[in-house]
């Protein structure tokens, strides 16, 4: 009798370790999420990827990359979807176009930066800084196109509503991309 369910050992051990390695990996990830601004937004915005990660920090990096990229392009969607409200003022169409410029600078700098990072390899040395160099840079000009998006909706002129759905996507990504650089250069020191 006790033959007859051996073979469902194996399928209980993998299903055992997976979820062990799982938790190592998530564990990963939280413990690298407290070099970041926003620890919590990073662990919830990572987690789901912990099979992906395990315990690699280029991945980690590169998946943290692809969040911020995609939340870029969302809020990219988003804006254009404002342009053809009706009824905007010309401050507030103003104001949406220079926000559509600044993001698709985001999601271009941010898709480069991705490209960078996987273009690494295992680069040492000056090889490996010239190319984190150039992701730390590139981030960082994404997140403050994130932030001058914001810009042109300041005052009371604008419409509050559109002000307050602008001002909360924008947070929302560039916390994930003040997080996504904090990983870069978390990973840059420990290389």
């Amino acid at each position: 009798m006790a033959k007859a369910h051996l073979w469902f050992l194996p399928l209980v051990l993998s299903v055992l370790y997976g979820a062990g390695a799982a938790e190592v990996s998530t564990s990963y990830i939280r413990a690298s999420c407290k070099a970041t601004e926003f620890p919590s937004v990073c662990v919830e915005s990572l987690s789901g990827y912990a099979a992906t990660i395990q315990q690699n920090p280029k991945q980690l990096c590169e998946t943290a990359l692809a969040v911020s990229l995609a939340r870029a392009e969302a809020m990219r969607a988003f804006v254009t979807k404002m342009k053809k409200l009706k009824g905007l003022k010309p401050r507030e169409n103003e104001a949406i176009e220079d926000c559509l410029d600044e993001i698709g600078d985001s999601v271009d700098r941010i898709g480069k930066s991705m490209r960078e990072i996987k273009a690494m390899g295992k680069g040492k040395g000056k090889e490996f800084l010239w190319h984190v160099s150039n992701v730390q840079t590139w981030v960082s000009a994404a997140l403050t196109d994130e932030n001058t998006c914001l810009d042109g909706f300041a005052g009371r002129a604008m419409n509050q509503r559109i002000k307050a759905s602008v001002r909360a996507r924008v947070n929302d990504v560039a916390q994930v991309t003040s997080n996504a650089l904090a990983l870069v250069n978390q990973f840059a020191s420990n290389h």
